[in-house]
């Protein structure tokens, strides 16, 4: 793995980590939320997946694989609601086993497979998934092209590629952004330009870009809004330190994503 990798995998192992995201996200859906008459932040990331459902189409033939999966709240929701099947690709352990521990309790077992490793490099063979399917996962590697290229090979010929990603907004000022990028090791993020741009380049054909950017400064507020109420409760089982440097984090995104200096959205394209 890189070193990036390597940064995100012990973050995500972490206990910290864990327990926030289990507890706080619900430990279904782990991504930003399309907030529709909700604060609730699991309802909200439940309606980005039902979102994303309707810009494609599954049947119970499809093998998707799903890039980033946390804790499998899309390959269940996916398995659940259309008999098909899903390669959950994930690059956390500790992740990964809650996932296939959820799976069992839910009787997923025979549609989802979870697979650990980096998306830079898939371990599958040319044209293996009618659907490849992320959601804010891609922003934790500095090298986005590799993985669309990743993306491109592993996917048949007429298949449908979809992602979300936290991004810069094609006109964010140089160094707005300094903060957030330091806090995730990167120097740069990708912007809506850059994915569309790269898809193109790679051979995607009908590359769309729907800008939900209005959702992502909700979202984080949320997060906030639930770590200072439930400060208390927290304490008892995250470290002080981890939910410091969180809030601190939060408060960057808010501030980014109503400064316009932030987007995220849906992307959909075609091999």
């Amino acid at each position: 793995m890189t070193d990036l990798a390597d940064i995100t995998k012990n973050y995500y192992d972490s206990s910290d980590a864990d327990i926030f995201y289990h507890e706080i996200w619900g430990g279904e859906d782990i991504h930003i939320g399309i907030y529709k008459s909700t604060d609730d932040i699991k309802v909200a990331s439940r309606q980005t997946v039902e979102e994303m459902t309707k810009k494609i189409q599954i049947t119970s033939k499809s093998h998707v694989l799903d890039l980033g999966s946390g804790y499998g709240g899309t390959a269940r929701y996916l398995a659940k609601n259309y008999d098909c099947q899903v390669t959950a690709f994930n690059l956390s352990d500790v992740e990964n086993k809650r996932h296939q521990q959820k799976n069992k309790e839910q009787k997923f077992e025979k549609n989802i497979k979870v697979v650990q490793g980096n998306f830079e490099k898939l371990s599958f063979e040319p044209e293996s998934f009618d659907i490849v399917w992320s959601q804010d996962a891609f922003l934790h590697t500095d090298k986005k092209q590799m993985v669309l290229k990743e993306v491109y090979r592993v996917l048949k010929t007429g298949g449908s590629f979809i992602f979300t990603d936290p991004m810069q907004s094609d006109d964010c000022p140089e160094n707005v952004l300094e903060p957030i990028l330091e806090r995730i090791h990167l120097k740069e993020m990708g912007s809506p330009q850059f994915y569309k741009e790269q898809c193109q380049n790679i051979g995607f054909s009908n590359v769309q870009y729907i800008d939900l950017s209005e959702q992502l400064p909700k979202h984080y507020q949320s997060v906030l809004t639930q770590i200072i109420s439930r400060q208390e409760e927290l304490s008892t089982k995250i470290s002080s330190g981890y939910l410091k440097k969180m809030r601190l984090g939060l408060e960057l995104w808010v501030k980014g994503g109503l400064s316009g200096h932030l987007a995220w959205g849906i992307f959909l394209a075609t091999k």
